[in-house]
Formats: structure tokens, sequence, C-alpha cells
């Protein structure tokens, strides 16, 4: 037997509005604006509660740790860690702003993962993303590693492409899985934005994920080129605000859960998806949506979890958002109604993400394992119901209820941070997996 375990990122402490993500119009739209911490890592948390109850596998990824003074470091500041923090905000407050993103939350991001029974090898693979289109998130990738490796210690867990744009690579955000069940051998389909030596194709906002990565992480998991495909998302949808395919699409089993406008040409994917599809034994089911495309966007209905549930059926998990907005809602009733798998839809607050432009989706990295390969997860990251309470109140503890983007400049914040994660890896058994707590110190 296999199951999906979700690996949901924690909202970290430094949780902010700072609009560092160009092409996402959520993030543009409300920078400036005074973040919550605390509300945003406990509608996190709720999420990961929604999905224990239904019974389905939940880990939790904790936040890094912010700003990176290490990077600072390198980039010829001085002193004591706070000094370093402070002397940095005087001469460069954006810089330090960028070293201050808690993005890591969306672990969508963090890694594509292909699992045993996909490769060669019968391993699970993850490639760490290197995320080099955006500065805040390009220097995620070492962490994300070891957090990695810490939840999954058994899997294959790649280091990150090389960090340039020809290997832009984005993560599962841009990644879907289509099979019969779980444990069945899938189709893989990687989604790209550009290919970086033949394009001249010119978009308003970067296609941040390129067919060469795609390519090499299929390489690095052992993947069958028969059980692979590449699609390229439309250019309409990332100029729109799509940044990532899961903006506009998402894949659960045999379903594909997608705008009109995802694709460049609808008949020639869903084509494609067929030729593939069938010998390994599955006719795809598409539920296509013909709505504006804003609408889409607005309201992150593709950006929704599609999810498998121990009776067969599949569950949606959708920001109220999508609730919101009429012609989201109208789709989902539609499906809900309709000859597919899809038999409930759950709307849960996420706001907080939302205005920076993450929804469910990319709140959570899916991971595929066996039963023997579940039960080699680091124990202490599985969720349940009075983890995910000691949780809630770790975080009451210690996250601010107000962040301000002057707030980032404060060094008693990165203090904040430290103590926080530090008391977070003794609950979580982690050991020492921070640069701060290596090199032996908080303040």
């Amino acid at each position: 037997m296999s199951v999906e375990l979700n690996i949901d990122g924690l909202v970290g402490p430094t949780h902010n509005y700072a609009g560092l993500s160009f092409g996402n119009v959520a993030s543009a739209g409300n920078k400036g604006n005074i973040s919550n911490p605390k509300e945003a890592a406990l509608q996190g948390l709720e999420k990961m509660r929604t999905l224990v109850k239904m019974g389905l596998p939940q880990a939790v990824m904790p936040p890094h740790a912010r700003p990176l003074t290490h990077y600072l470091k390198q980039i010829g500041f001085t002193g004591s860690d706070s000094a370093v923090h402070e002397s940095a905000w005087k001469a460069n407050p954006s810089l330090v702003a960028n070293l201050m993103s808690a993005s890591p939350m969306w672990t969508a991001n963090a890694a594509t993962v292909s699992p045993s029974a996909d490769t060669a090898d019968g391993q699970v693979h993850l490639t760490t993303a290197n995320l080099v289109a955006m500065p805040h998130r390009s220097v995620e990738a070492p962490q994300t590693e070891r957090l990695l490796k810490a939840i999954l210690p058994k899997a294959a867990v790649h280091s990150a492409l090389p960090s340039n744009t020809v290997f832009g690579d984005e993560g599962a955000a841009n990644h879907n899985r289509m099979c019969a069940s779980h444990d069945q051998k899938a189709l893989e389909i990687f989604v790209y934005g550009r290919e970086a030596f033949r394009d001249t194709q010119q978009t308003r906002f970067p296609g941040r994920q390129t067919l060469e990565a795609s390519k090499a992480v299929a390489r690095l998991h052992k993947l069958d080129e028969d059980k692979t495909l590449y699609l390229r998302q439309s250019a309409e949808a990332i100029d729109a605000g799509a940044f990532h395919n899961d903006v506009v699409c998402v894949t659960n089993g045999t379903v594909m859960f997608y705008h009109k406008d995802a694709f460049d040409d609808i008949d020639a994917m869903q084509k494609a998806v067929r030729a593939k599809a069938a010998p390994l034994g599955f006719e795809p089911e598409f539920l296509m949506a013909d709505m504006p495309l804003q609408d889409a966007i607005s309201s992150y209905l593709f950006n929704s979890q599609l999810l498998s549930l121990p009776d067969g059926t599949m569950a949606l998990i959708l920001p109220k958002d999508a609730e919101e907005t009429p012609t989201a809602k109208a789709f989902v009733d539609y499906c809900l109604s309709g000859n597919n798998p899809i038999s409930e839809a759950h709307y849960l607050d996420l706001r907080q993400s939302m205005r920076n432009g993450g929804g469910p989706a990319c709140l959570r990295l899916r991971v595929q394992l066996t039963d023997e390969e579940l039960a080699q997860v680091h124990s202490p990251m599985l969720m349940d119901d009075g983890k995910i309470s000691e949780l809630e109140a770790w975080v009451k503890r210690h996250y601010r209820d107000r962040l301000t983007k002057d707030d980032l400049g404060d060094p008693a914040l990165m203090t904040e941070c430290r103590a926080a994660l530090d008391e977070l890896t003794q609950m979580l058994s982690l050991g020492a997996v921070y640069d701060f707590q290596m090199e032996g110190g908080i303040a």
C-alpha cells in the first residue's frame, strides 16, 4: 500500500508583506501592508488539522532561520550577528528585507518529488529547488535540503541544480503526477515556462521554470521517458500572474483540475496526456474551467489541494477566497455534482498566506510513500491533533501579531526568531539543523 504524505511549511515568525515576488500579483498588491505572523501560522496549522481529521498523513516542515547573517557576512558586514543585522539594515533595507522573508513556508517550492514506484532504482527521489528567479528565494536551498534529509532520512535527496537561470527550478509547483493509484507507476508531468537556450518569446513576467531544469530533475530521479511528459505553460497565464503552474492546474490520481488557459493548446495537451496514460492503464479525467483567468488567479481556485480520501473519493481543500468568488464557487459546485471522483470541498481561511500569493497547494509538498517508507519518516514531524495543539501553543508564545516593514530591521526580531526555532527543534527532536545552532549562539 502507498499513501500521500503532505508536508506543510510552518509559517515563520518573520512573515511579512515586503512585495518581493515579481510576477506574483497578490504579493505586489499587498506590498507594505501590516502582516500578522501569529495568525498566519495558526491558519496554516488549522489546515494541517483539517487533513489529520480526514485521516490523511500530515507532516510539518519547520521555518528557516532569518535573517541569513552568514550571507551578510559574506558580503562584508562584520561584528556580532545582531550588529551585522543592524548595520546591514542601515546600509540597505531592501537587501535585509529579502533575507527576512518567510517564503520557505511555501513548501510546494521546496523540491520536486518522484516516488519509488516511478524511479528506476526503486527509491524516493527529491531534488531541492534552486529558486534562482527571485533573490529572496534563491538563498533557501541549503537549509531546505538539510530539513528534507531530516524528515526523510532514507530518501535520495539531491542538492539543487546549478544556480543559474538556465536551470531555473521552482520545485513541485511545476510538477504533476497522474496514476490509477498512489502505489502504481505514474505519468510524471513537468510544466515549464521557458526554454533557456531557444526562447524568443517575451512575456511580461518571467517564466521561472525552464525545460532544461525539468529534464535535469527527471534524469536525477531516474524516470522512464515513456512515462514522463513535458508541457509548456501558456504565456497568457504567466502574464496574468500564474507565476507557477499550480496557480492554474492541479492533478491527483486520474484527475486534472485546471483552467482553460493553463496551456496554449488544450486539445494537444489532452491528447499527449491520454497517449502517455494509456500504457499505464488509466483514462485521464479532465475537469476544465471556462472562467475569467483573473478570477482563477485572484481566488486561487486551482491552487487547491486535490486529495485522495480513504474511501477512494477525492476532496478539495480551497481558500475561502474561492468560495467568495462566484465563478470559482460555481465551478466547484459543478464538479461536486458531476460524475467524477471529487466528493468534498473544504474552504479554509488562509488569508495571511493568500495576501502574499500562496494558497493551500503552495503550503504543502506531496510525497507518495509506501507503508514501509512512511515508517521511516522522522516520526516527531508527523502530525496528530495533540502535536498540532503543541505547535499552536508554541506559536502563541513566540510570534508577534503585528509586523511592519520597518520591524524587519529590528535585531530583537532575529533573536526572537532564533529562540523560537531553538525550542522548536527540541520539540521535534531535530538536533542542530540551523546555522546559528551549529555556530553556538542565539543572539
